[in-house]
């Protein structure tokens, strides 16, 4: 399918569009560990949202079709720690969300996101990009390897 792709910071006009994408992320997370995420909810509420978009701190970015819909969407925070007794004060830039609508996956939109993203970051003088990704999110883990990414932590838990 021949389709335009535009990738520019999230606005007010793209809440709904986010919203349901964030619904999507949270049934990845629900259907992996049930035990830790509800399913359907989302991680914000529209007010919650607006309040991230007008951020300069959390830039969201979204990529949409030629007629505005939201196909995907990454969520981004910078990190610094300045004067950190152990911590060197890199600036980061976290992905706290990164998501392609379902119906879109497998058409680079997640790959033109990332690539944004990464261009944003070289950009704004960040040394580096962190994200972290569910264990059991296999397809997520291998985009991310597939772009280059490499672990840089591991989270573990004992379940009581």
């Amino acid at each position: 399918m021949n389709r335009t792709l535009n990738i520019r910071r999230g606005e007010s006009r793209d809440i709904p569009g986010i919203m349901k994408l964030l619904v999507q992320v949270n049934m990845v997370h629900h259907a992996l560990r049930p035990d830790l995420f509800n399913g359907p909810a989302t991680k914000y509420t529209p007010a919650e949202l607006a309040a991230i978009l007008a951020d300069e701190n959390t830039p969201v970015f979204v990529c949409t079709d030629e007629n505005g819909a939201v196909l995907g969407h990454a969520f981004c925070v910078f990190k610094q720690f300045l004067h950190d007794n152990i911590m060197t004060d890199i600036k980061t830039l976290y992905i706290d969300d990164l998501c392609v609508e379902e119906g879109c996956r497998g058409q680079h939109v997640g790959s033109a996101l990332y690539g944004h993203v990464l261009s944003f970051a070289r950009a704004q003088g960040c040394y580096n990009i962190t994200l972290n990704v569910w264990s059991g999110n296999d397809s997520a883990q291998r985009f991310y390897e597939h772009c280059g990414l490499k672990p840089q932590k591991i989270g573990m838990e004992l379940i009581l």
